[in-house]
């Protein structure tokens, strides 16, 4: 059935252009259009260069939601951004406006436009499977494949990560893993519509290395020594951010400062594939090259019975 509220969402890898294409769109529009962030480390306060985010001036033109959400010394959940992008997108609505999703962070962007059932989070379960993992991963496979077959299927017996989190689950929630949902590699009918923004990896590369060396001309070293001074430091999942774990060795470890800026542009490359590879697997994304003809599509989804989200 149909939700009510009108949504479309522009998905693509970074640097594609997603973001400056979302922000006229939103601004030159007739309709009250405001932009959802998809995207990991936007939520934290205080990263803004490396991430992208959208300037003062551009955030006083156009409504953006779910920013700086949260300190960067804190942990941040895929759980808990459902739960406030569910929140920001149901304010719009109320208020007769379109939602423009706009990220590339794939898997925060299927907890969303899918509306995932997300498992929760057992740290103390975790810390004991995790230790266990270290001596005997092997019983632990066992153990999986006792209490969840399914899931231990879908999974190599030597891959850590995906067994100790199938098993916290488990354990934790007392149901199976695999019992959340069929996976990420299976594709629901298509609640929003999703536009995709695509490049050849060649202009990405050009793109990538000359916007990071324009964030270090704006003060990238600047910003991530402030926030590394403040007394809570930066979290572990912020501290994971492309751009900002480079510069860190080099404020932390002394490495020097023209290697890391080399390998945080390499470390962009490669995430701009990942990403690119991740939506490619998404049948019901349609593609465009050209940004005026991705735009007219955004426009005519959310002029059309095709922009009502489907529940």
């Amino acid at each position: 059935m149909n939700h009510g509220g009108m949504a479309v969402a522009l998905v693509g890898a970074t640097a594609t252009g997603k973001s400056a294409l979302a922000h006229q769109i939103a601004l030159e529009s007739s309709a009250d259009i405001e932009i959802l962030s998809v995207d990991a480390m936007t939520v934290y306060r205080g990263m803004d260069l490396a991430t992208a985010k959208p300037t003062p001036r551009e955030r006083d033109e156009v409504t953006y939601h779910l920013l700086d959400l949260v300190e960067a010394s804190e942990e941040f959940t895929l759980a808990q951004f459902q739960a406030h992008a569910r929140e920001a997108a149901d304010a719009v609505w109320l208020l007769g406006g379109s939602v423009l999703y706009v990220g590339g962070t794939g898997l925060y962007g299927r907890a969303v436009l899918d509306n995932l059932e997300i498992p929760g989070q057992f740290p103390e379960v975790r810390a004991e499977l995790e230790r266990a993992a270290l001596s005997d991963l092997e019983g632990l496979y066992v153990e999986l494949e006792r209490l969840d077959p399914v899931a231990a299927s879908r999974m190599e017996p030597t891959n850590a990560r995906r067994i100790v989190r199938a098993l916290e689950v488990t354990r934790g929630a007392g149901r199976p893993f695999s019992s959340f949902g069929a996976g990420l590699r299976t594709y629901p009918a298509a609640r929003v519509v999703q536009i995709g923004l695509r490049a050849d990896f060649e202009q990405l590369d050009r793109r990538i290395e000359q916007r990071f060396l324009l964030w270090m001309e704006a003060g990238l070293l600047d910003e991530v020594a402030r926030l590394l001074d403040k007394p809570a430091g930066l979290s572990r999942t912020a501290r994971q951010a492309v751009g900002y774990r480079e510069v860190l060795r080099h404020l932390e470890d002394g490495a020097p400062l023209e290697d890391c800026v080399r390998d945080a542009i390499t470390a962009s490359r490669r995430l701009a594939r990942r990403q690119r590879s991740w939506f490619e697997r998404d049948p019901r994304i349609e593609w465009f090259d050209d940004l005026d003809t991705a735009r007219r599509r955004i426009l005519e989804v959310l002029n059309s019975p095709d922009g009502f989200v489907r529940d």
